[in-house]
């Protein structure tokens, strides 16, 4: 993916020198990341979900200059990522005669309060309705090549694309659904709607995809060869039942809040296809992939 010399976004809040809480929120990209099967988004009715540490997860290290140095690299590529969202959901409202509020991105170390409640970088990047804002700790960027096995900057913004779908999904009203059948159907059936709801999140994300391959910077194409497969990679390697398998050895659909890795490219190759916001359709869908 071609950034550098793009428009950096100036909706972020550097928090990366403040300390925050020690516990997550839920409604991350990876879900059942901090190994707890029963995961709930959070923040859509101000609660939190409480998750522990990843195992080998340290916090209140000290970075060495190489790594600052690399943090303020990932820093200015995901400002310039969100811009990039920015411009591709102004064009997008725009077409149906609604304007867009743009989210807010938080860069945090180790752990943070939100609107949601207090998240630690365990809980990977995550939306919180609440306060319309994007948290991400920057270390995720190495997680995903090293413990997820999908590298390539554009896994990163697929990340971020799909948490400001999130963001689209608060302001069409989906977020507020959701937090009301929450308090109406068991946990099971809570967890369906929950993997509709992150699916059309990856959807979004290849439909701003779709349209990023309209965009250049100094005359050039921001998408390069091999980004979506990039994306797709890491939409593979974050599905519940990946995750589950690797982490238990054996999956519970049941279980299952965020998708199938099958499912999960499905929604965002499918995005990225048709390029048709109509299409997005998850939660009405017979099948999912």
């Amino acid at each position: 993916m071609l950034w550098r010399g793009g428009r950096q976004s100036g909706n972020v809040e550097d928090r990366r020198g403040m300390s925050g809480g020690q516990m997550a929120v839920g409604g991350g990209i990876l879900g059942v990341i901090a190994l707890v099967l029963n995961f709930l988004l959070g923040g859509g009715d101000g609660g939190s979900t409480q998750i522990p540490q990843l195992p080998g997860t340290q916090t209140n290290q000290p970075l060495s200059p190489q790594e600052q140095a690399a943090d303020e690299e990932r820093a200015g590529f995901v400002k310039t990522v969100l811009a990039f969202t920015e411009d591709v959901w102004h064009e997008q409202l725009a077409k149906m005669g609604e304007n867009y509020p743009e989210p807010t991105l938080v860069l945090f170390r180790d752990a943070v309060q939100s609107g949601c409640g207090n998240a630690s970088a365990a809980s990977g990047p995550f939306y919180c309705p609440a306060d319309q804002k994007l948290y991400i700790d920057l270390s995720f960027y190495d997680e995903l090549q090293s413990r997820f096995g999908a590298p390539g900057d554009f896994a990163m913004a697929y990340v971020i694309a799909h948490e400001v779908g999130h963001h689209i999904q608060t302001l069409m009203g989906t977020s507020e659904k959701m937090a009301r059948i929450r308090n109406q159907v068991s946990q099971d059936e809570y967890n369906q709607y929950s993997v509709r709801m992150e699916l059309q999140a990856d959807f979004y994300a290849g439909l701003w995809a779709h349209y990023m391959q309209g965009k250049t910077i100094n005359g050039k194409p921001v998408l390069e060869r091999g980004d979506i497969e990039e994306a797709l990679t890491a939409a593979n390697a974050i599905g519940d039942d990946r995750l589950q398998k690797e982490a238990q050895g054996y999956v519970v659909p049941e279980s299952f809040t965020h998708g199938t890795s099958a499912q999960r490219m499905y929604w965002f190759k499918k995005g990225f296809d048709t390029g048709d916001i109509q299409q997005g359709d998850t939660f009405n869908a017979t099948r999912l992939e």
